[in-house]
């Protein structure tokens, strides 16, 4: 099962060098990111740790990854393959939403 672990820049860029990562941008103080938290698990939980990597990008600590991936709203899940940006979802999800996300990076 793969793990949420939170992201600083650092770790972010070596999680995303390669492979498949899902990266939840959020902040603290956002409701409908904690609501997401479960369903995210839920979703990852689906998945071995060797298939995604999956971290949270605190919006509020990594400012300048916020602007750079143009985040305008929260949650939003970033799906990157092999350091590129493979798939985006915005806003509140379904489980299904993000595991067919990760699943569809996988094929």
């Amino acid at each position: 099962m793969a793990s949420i672990k939170e992201w600083d820049v650092k770790s972010f860029e070596e999680a995303t060098a390669s492979g498949v990562a899902l990266v939840d941008f959020f902040a603290v103080w956002c409701g409908p990111c904690k609501m997401m938290m479960s369903v995210l698990e839920e979703a990852v939980a689906e998945f071995d740790e060797s298939q995604v990597k999956v971290g949270k990008i605190n919006i509020d600590e990594c400012r300048e990854l916020a602007v750079q991936y143009g985040i305008r709203t929260i949650p939003t899940f970033i799906l990157f393959k092999d350091g590129q940006v493979a798939d985006k979802l915005i806003g509140v999800q379904s489980r299904k939403a993000l595991t067919n996300m990760i699943a569809g990076a996988l094929e």
